[in-house]
């Protein structure tokens, strides 16, 4: 029988039958919807502002576009 490890606590789970999986159980399971709900994940951003000289190329292709 394939086993994973929960990813709250790191125990070895069963994969298949597993209602929880990929956590080893109800608790780990609440656990990490906890953390979702409590924004506690989350992704790297990048920063995404412009320059002068990068929203002059898109004017440029903009007004570009219409002249077609």
């Amino acid at each position: 029988m394939r086993e994973v490890k929960c990813p709250i606590c790191g125990k070895s789970a069963p994969y298949e039958g597993n209602e929880f999986r990929p956590f080893c159980s109800e608790r780990c399971k609440l656990l990490d919807f906890g953390a979702w709900v409590n924004e506690e994940y989350t992704l790297p951003v990048e920063d995404m502002s412009m320059t002068e000289e990068d929203i002059e190329a898109l004017e440029r292709v903009h007004s570009e576009g219409e002249a077609k």
